[in-house]
Order: structure tokens, then C-alpha cells, then sequence
């Protein structure tokens, strides 16, 4: 997938280039030079800077901001290609070229004359230029990042139980994180009982800064429950699937709490106490003195 950008004030233009959700290299018009990232071996033979030259040519014609386009590829089996293109963060049109087949949606007040005119003219460019560029990039960093592509990092996982301050009640999370590739089934389950999916806050897929990904999932409860709460995780890079289970019984957890409470408030009591009798041992021995003076 490769997202690019164009300024027209400024006149500058960039370019990403993604593999699934790895960025592999970006594109800038300042230097005219395309930088992998992330790569361990020689990928100058990968992608042809003359084709992103060209798009960058192309945009300032039409002034176009931003385009993003992809190529799908599975099981050696190719995929369609979709292009959208925004200005001035609008999008301004939606097309998809696949075996042959062309379909363009457009988001504008263009007639039907420029909009047949467009139409033919970008699907020439996309099945000449765009489709076969884009899948021949495709097939070069598909052996080139094969190794980073396929890893399998598991993810460490944890059930936690917190206090809610603000209900009184307890908040059950189950988090995920450090793991890739990023697709992952966590679920959690009341006494064997698969929690609906309107009790649970969260789900959303994050990114970390190393390249793998996290997932929190949490739910509700009161300060009465007792239920057993299990967090099921699966993911490629397990042989089976992970459970972690949470025997909730928030009265432990309140007793808890209260004997920290109690020793921080002894502590409190000790700790004034002691500054007091400082103080006045002070101020006796500030009397002796007086006295012994007099």
C-alpha cells in the first residue's frame, strides 16, 4: 500500500510505502531519494524511484493532495487495486481495477462528459501503469521481507482486577500486548460464559513502538460479585490458546484495601505523635536553659 501527499503551496511531495502493516520505505521530492526502513539486506532493486517520480509529476498537474493506493496478492493469486484520492481532506474519488473489470465512484460536482473523460483515462493508467507497478513492488518485498513478514512474537498477558472509585464497583481488564502479527481473539468469559460484547469497553487494536501490537478488553463489575472471570487469548504464535482466570471476590479485595488504610492511618498517628514529642522535648530543654540562665 502506498500513501502519498502533495502540497501545492509548498510544492513538496512524499510518498509511503507499506507491506501489510510494515512500513518498508518512504519517498521525498526535497531529495529525490527513496529510504528503506526496517531492512537487513540491499533493496535498491525493489521499488523504481522513476515511478514515483512520475506520480510526483502527476500530482502537481492536477494538484491532487493526497492518493493512497493498494495491491492485494494471496496464495500467488492476484488481487484488485484500489486508488482514492482526497483534496483538501475530502474524498474526491474511489476507483478499483480488477481481471479486467474497472469501477469508478466519484465524490464531485464534475459533469458527465469529464467524468467519462477521467474514467478512461484512469483506467488506462491503472491497468498500464499503477497494477503492474504496484504488483511487481508487491512481489519483490514479498521475498525481500519474507523473514520479518511471517514472524511470530506471542503476546504476555495479563487479567487484572482494579478498584473503581468512581462506581464502587471493580473493573476486570484483560490485556494483551508485545504480540504480532496483529491479528488476535481475546475474549472474556463469565463462569465459562462468554461475556456480550455490550458489557465490554475497548477491543481496539494498537500499535507499540517496537512493531507489535496491544489489545485491552474490560468490563464492569459490582462490589458484590463473585463470579470467576477467564480471559482467553489466541494467536499464531501459540500451540494452543491462553487462558488466565481471575477468581473475583472484591470482599478480599476490600479487606484489603482497609488494612492498608489502617496502616497508613496509624502511621499518620505514630508520625504526628512523634513530632509533637519532639517539639515539646525542644521546648523543655529550652526552659532548663532559661532557667539555668537565670
Amino acid at each position: 500500500m502506498g500513501l502519498a501527499t502533495y502540497i501545492t503551496g509548498e510544492r513538496a511531495f512524499s510518498a509511503t510505502i507499506m507491506l501489510d502493516d510494515i512500513t518498508v520505505g518512504y519517498y521525498n521530492s526535497e531529495t529525490k531519494i527513496y529510504v528503506a526502513r526496517g531492512n537487513d539486506t540491499n533493496e535498491d532493486d525493489v521499488i523504481d524511484p522513476n515511478y514515483l517520480r512520475s506520480l510526483y509529476g502527476l500530482f502537481r498537474c492536477h494538484e491532487v493532495h493526497q492518493v493512497m493506493g493498494l495491491c492485494e496478492k494471496s496464495d500467488n493469486k492476484l488481487g484488485q487495486i484500489i486508488s482514492k484520492t482526497a483534496y483538501r481532506g475530502s474524498t474526491f474519488n474511489e476507483l478499483c481495477f480488477f481481471d479486467g473489470n474497472f469501477t469508478y465512484q466519484v465524490f464531485s460536482n464534475y459533469t458527465q462528459p469529464e467524468i467519462k473523460h477521467n474514467l478512461e483515462i484512469s483506467k488506462l493508467r491503472h491497468e498500464k501503469l499503477y497494477y503492474p507497478a504496484c504488483i511487481k513492488t508487491l512481489n519483490n518485498y514479498l521475498k525481500k521481507r519474507e523473514t520479518q513478514l511471517n514472524r511470530k512474537v506471542k503476546p504476555r498477558v495479563k487479567l487484572i482486577q482494579k478498584a473503581n472509585s468512581d462506581s464502587g464497583g471493580f473493573r476486570v481488564s484483560c490485556l494483551a500486548t508485545g504480540f504480532y502479527p496483529r491479528h488476535i481473539n481475546l475474549t472474556l468469559f463469565r463462569d465459562e460464559q462468554l461475556v456480550s460484547d455490550h458489557e465490554i469497553t475497548g477491543g481496539d487494536l494498537l500499535p507499540n513502538a517496537d512493531g507489535t501490537y496491544q489489545m485491552r478488553k474490560s468490563l464492569e463489575i459490582s462490589a458484590a460479585d463473585k463470579h470467576k472471570y477467564t480471559c482467553s487469548v489466541t494467536h499464531l504464535s501459540l500451540d494452543n490458546k491462553l487462558d488466565l482466570t481471575l477468581e473475583s471476590d472484591p470482599s478480599e479485595l476490600k479487606s484489603v484495601i482497609l488494612s492498608v488504610l489502617i496502616v497508613l492511618a496509624l502511621v499518620l498517628v505514630f508520625g504526628i505523635g512523634a513530632i509533637i514529642y519532639k517539639c515539646r522535648k525542644r521546648q523543655g530543654g529550652r526552659t532548663k536553659t532559661e532557667i539555668n540562665d537565670n
